[in-house]
């Protein structure tokens, strides 16, 4: 195992050199790129304005013995690229498989558990439609081609025009770069024909709802299915577009595992074939060897991306706050200015903060074109998810497995779906944020990662990640600073569990909420949106986060995007980080 501890860079340190690259975040894009970018033979710093690395997919030990991955939960997303270029799994990372996968109790007895195990998913389906148990392998199947279709899209960099003045040669070869793009896009469209394309084209712009009713009858699996299409953002199931947001949340693949919502865990032992949220069955590509323990949680990502980054000569610094942008002749970033007034001088600057927190507050508004400054501060930054950590003193049992014993059973392996059993359930919580209330009967995504990991809790207890929504911003009927008001609506969640396991509310040793303006405190997520800015269509690829500057760069010079408010967008995948970089050392090497 390489993992290198690293320490904090002192400011002085830090302003003692020009470095080459200095990185805004210390989140897991900003160290996927000082990653690359130092394995590139770059100088390059980290600046983290928190005491602890990850941002997002962090690891922190709130109450005394219960680590919780305190924003994201699962990993699904991080690029294979990443993975094995970094050699990830040298520097500590593990990954732990679910089976099952997906849990959605009913109120009216019955359940559905899904997962790897091909006859299990046809007889789980069956007891709700026999027609539905033939037509979801077909289902997947479809999703898998238009995966493997998105997989040329995450991990390069869109085929964006110049946006500066350029040589000749330099015209001549990026309009080369994107014909080829272009016509490699066009070959596997080819390759899908027709019909796929056009139904490829119809996930994309249709309503989530409108694609699985398309293939399905039953409530509770075209609503188990459906919270894929509505994780992380305001939308209800019904709005269009929302299909695409389904499929983004599938296109993860993890060595050679499509659509893998794995545990990140500590544990020796080797990476097995790990399965698809809804039990696709792949074979693997890579194989991770055997692993030493290391901390576990999403936490270890980060970490492990770190020690990559630091293994190749990469300083990462915390508790360090960048204030502002240092700009010469109000066109060319040459560093930042430290919260205690130090100035770190860099050829160039790479920012992981969300695109509003890096233009409308890092630098002054009179250095960008109108139409990228409206761009950017109008950009869909809303967010209505509230994240809840608990630890309690024992499993919640669930009414409709009729069980009543201490141990772990398949229904506390994967993701458990509470208030969600039908698409219209989901459609009204999401409707009361729309009216500005919190969701009377909230959509609630619930994981145990401590079923699997064993180093993250005490004996005989559990830590517990609750994934909610709807929660407004700014809610009508209250104020989210307001103690009481939190309180109730975290009880009002774990009111809602008990009605599907008796007794929760009464296991709960202590808890931390994390509403939408927490993680904007917290984790500087502008508006809580915890994919730095909405994933619809109109924010996607080119597009994403203004037309025109999708490639990453911006319009001052020197100044570079590699977080998740750039293509491909959020999630817990490496791509931004990865592209970004590649392309600060394309330029590079030209100058």
């Amino acid at each position: 195992m390489w993992r290198r501890s690293f320490t904090t860079t002192s400011a002085t340190a830090l302003k003692d050199k020009k470095w080459d690259a200095l990185i805004i975040g210390g989140g897991h894009n900003g160290l996927t790129s000082a990653a690359y970018l130092a394995r590139g033979g770059l100088s390059v710093a980290v600046l983290e304005r928190r005491h602890i690395i990850g941002g997002a997919a962090v690891t922190e030990e709130l109450i005394p013995g219960f680590k919780f991955s305190r924003c994201s939960y699962l990993q699904s997303l991080l690029r294979p690229a990443v993975i094995n270029e970094l050699e990830l799994a040298k520097h500590g990372l593990k990954l732990l498989k679910r089976n099952p996968s997906s849990f959605t109790p009913c109120l009216d007895g019955r359940y559905l558990l899904l997962g790897p195990d091909k006859d299990l998913n046809h007889s789980q389906i069956s007891k709700f439609s026999q027609a539905d148990a033939e037509a979801y392998p077909k289902y997947e199947s479809q999703l898998e081609k238009f995966c493997k279709f998105m997989d040329l899209v995450l991990d390069s960099s869109p085929p964006e025009s110049l946006q500066h003045k350029s040589s000749l040669n330099e015209q001549l070869k990026n309009k080369l770069q994107n014909s080829v793009f272009w016509a490699t896009c066009l070959r596997h469209a080819a390759s899908m024909g027709q019909k796929d394309m056009v139904e490829f084209m119809d996930l994309l712009l249709s309503p989530a709802s409108k694609v699985l009713n398309n293939w399905f009858e039953t409530d509770v699996l075209k609503a188990t299915l459906g919270t894929d299409a509505v994780i992380g953002s305001t939308a209800s199931i019904h709005t269009p577009g929302s299909g695409y947001v389904l499929l983004h949340h599938v296109m993860g693949e993890t060595d050679g595992e499509r659509g893998v919502w794995s545990y990140v865990s500590l544990l020796l032992g080797y990476i097995y074939n790990v399965h698809n949220e809804n039990g696709i069955m792949l074979f693997a590509k890579y194989i991770i060897p055997m692993q030493p323990y290391v901390e576990g949680g999403m936490g270890s990502i980060s970490k492990a991306i770190a020690s990559a980054a630091v293994t190749a000569g990469a300083h990462v610094a915390t508790n360090v706050e960048v204030s502002q942008l240092l700009i010469k002749n109000s066109s060319t970033v040459n560093g930042v200015i430290l919260a205690d007034g130090t100035e770190v001088h860099a050829s160039v600057v790479l920012s992981n903060a969300t695109p509003y927190k890096t233009f409308m507050e890092l630098a002054p508004n009179n250095v960008f074109p109108d139409d990228y400054f409206r761009a950017i501060k109008h950009s869909d930054y809303s967010s209505a998810t509230t994240k809840i950590n608990v630890a309690v003193d024992r499993l919640p049992q669930f009414q409709c497995c009729k069980s009543n014993h201490s141990h772990a059973g398949p229904e506390h392996v994967g993701t458990i779906h509470i208030g969600s059993e039908s698409m219209e359930d989901i459609h009204s919580a999401s409707h009361d944020a729309v009216n500005g209330i919190p969701s009377r009967r909230p959509v609630i995504e619930m994981t145990i990662p401590s079923i699997l990991d064993k180093t993250i809790s005490p004996p005989g207890m559990h830590v517990i990640n609750l994934f909610v929504q709807y929660t407004p911003y700014k809610p009508m009927d209250g104020d989210w600073q307001d103690h009481d008001y939190r309180e109730s609506f975290a009880q009002k969640c774990f009111t809602l569990i008990d009605e599907y396991a008796p007794g929760f509310s009464t296991s709960v040793i202590g808890y931390d909420m994390l509403t939408p303006p927490d993680l904007e405190r917290e984790f500087g997520l502008t508006g809580g949106n915890i994919f730095h800015g909405a994933m619809g269509l109109d924010s996607l690829f080119l597009m994403r986060p203004a037309k025109g500057w999708s490639n990453y760069k911006t319009p001052l010079k020197g100044l570079y995007l590699c977080g998740s408010g750039a293509h491909p967008g959020g999630g817990v995948m490496g791509a931004p980080g990865r592209n970004a970089a590649h392309l600060v050392l394309q330029d590079v090497r030209k100058i």
